[in-house]
């Protein structure tokens, strides 16, 4: 008999007081035991609403099933069949919006914990298993990923597990893209993608660092060395500003900037030397996930005083809710309906303070979203050290302007077809390269489909 209960089995966490303090993992995982209670809540619905909802069209009631039935090995078989990132998806994917939003049981209660089952059977699968993949039988075709965030990973998995001679180029010295650099340890440890990628060496597919496409290498060098198709995912790491007074301040970082330096250069570990400054008082100015991240690891780094700064109300975040209810516990400070006009310095070029206007909701915008209007007289003075600018990202354009052929819309996105083929021929795309900055989860599926149409192009070249 399936277990009726309205509400999840709770999932154990770091108190939010210890949390706030050290980079490990918020979220400690279901016990088997939690996990196989959980999945009995799932009715193994006929017409699978939850996989409709899977940008991987991961068989979520079959692998539940088997989570049901103590089988952890063969529910990790499951999933891997379609997501070649379980441990990663079950940690960062939005499931609250996808799969779990179109589950039956959330119609009277909440729905099953998609997410929190795979993340289980993922870590379960690694600390008690962890077989590499053999490397499947070549083809003798060449093939090449831009990137190794989780488009590019997706795809590089698909195409070696079809035979295809890959060849991963990435430009920083560690592979993992956006999932080691944005991301941090506290959401998705660095440990978890490395035992990803080596699955993929194990594939076969070869890994170039430091390959800085567009300036180390060129696509079109890429096709004279007989590269037969290329797959671009190379993300949207170029950030946005404001474009007001004081930006150039001593103590104004983007969110990218800031996390890269604690995420892959291991600033928040004592024994590395990576320049940051100390910070007391931080502004996060934004409101998505990157924002949430941002503000939890200046908490992390030793800032008393943390402070989201957005111009809109608290229902029109972009963040997930789980993320806001983390910074909320970790005693991040919320500032909602606040807009900065300006960043004001000391004689030294040092951030001292950010002037705002307090804002309010007019009509909505063209995204639907209440436009806000700036309420006249209400300037103040926030005291803070550090500005953290987390406004959205745009792909950097060295790809687009050293590839001829290769054509962008006015957002600078790469421009590709529903099957992910840009405008030169041989060369698909995927990810935040051509969506601008989303989620995980939709770039692993654009990987899926790059590699799939990638397939069908080479094969009908043999003919």
């Amino acid at each position: 008999m399936p277990n009726m209960s309205l509400t999840k089995v709770p999932v154990p966490e770091q108190d939010p007081n210890v949390r706030n303090h050290n980079f490990k993992e918020v979220c400690l995982g279901y016990t088997p035991e939690q996990a196989v209670e959980e999945a009995t809540r799932c009715l193994n619905c006929k017409n699978m609403p939850c996989v409709a909802g899977c940008p991987v069209n991961i068989h979520i009631p079959e692998f539940v099933a088997k989570v049901a039935a103590g089988d952890f090995k063969a529910a990790y078989e499951i999933i891997s069949d379609t997501n070649a990132l379980p441990g990663v998806s079950g940690r960062v994917c939005p499931q609250e919006s996808q799969c779990e939003q179109r589950c039956v049981r959330g119609i009277k209660g909440e729905p099953v914990a998609i997410g929190r089952l795979e993340r289980f059977v993922a870590d379960w699968y690694r600390e008690h298993i962890n077989e590499m993949p053999q490397k499947p039988q070549t083809n003798g075709i060449k093939v090449a990923v831009v990137g190794s965030g989780p488009a590019s990973l997706t795809c590089a998995s698909d195409l070696a597990k079809k035979g295809y001679e890959v060849t991963m180029f990435e430009a920083f010295h560690t592979a993992g893209g956006v999932l080691v650099y944005g991301i941090p340890e506290f959401r998705l440890p660095k440990a978890i993608v490395a035992n990803e990628v080596d699955k993929l060496t194990a594939m076969g597919v070869d890994l170039e660092t430091d390959m800085v496409v567009g300036r180390t290498y060129t696509i079109d060098e890429m096709f004279d060395d007989g590269y037969q198709a290329v797959f671009v995912g190379s993300g949207a790491g170029l950030p946005m500003f404001m474009g007001i007074e004081g930006e150039t301040l001593a103590g104004v970082y983007s969110a990218n900037e800031y996390l890269t330096r604690i995420n892959l250069m291991k600033a928040y570990l004592s024994d590395y030397d990576t320049p940051i400054k100390k910070i007391q008082k931080a502004a996060i100015v934004g409101g998505g996930n990157v924002a949430m991240d941002a503000a939890r690891c200046a908490k992390r780094m030793g800032a008393e005083h943390v402070y989201v700064v957005y111009r809109r109300d608290e229902e029109a975040m972009p963040a997930r809710n789980e993320e806001i209810h983390h910074a909320k516990e970790e005693g991040i400070e919320f500032l909602f309906l606040t807009n900065p006009t300006r960043i004001l310095g000391d004689d030294k070029g040092q951030v001292r303070a950010m002037e705002c206007l307090k804002m309010e909701l007019g009509e909505p915008d063209d995204s639907g979203r209440r436009r806000p209007i700036e309420v006249k007289g209400s300037e103040f003075e926030l005291e803070v050290d550090a500005v953290i600018m987390s406004l959205g990202t745009s792909p950097n354009p060295l790809i687009r302007s050293t590839t001829p052929g290769l054509e962008t819309n006015r957002k600078g996105c790469l421009i590709a077809d529903d099957s992910m083929a840009t405008t030169r021929e041989g060369v698909y795309a995927g990810g935040d390269a051509v969506t601008g900055a989303a989620t995980v989860i939709l770039a692993m599926g654009a990987g899926k489909k790059a590699a799939e149409s990638m397939d069908q192009y080479l094969k009908s070249k043999q003919k």
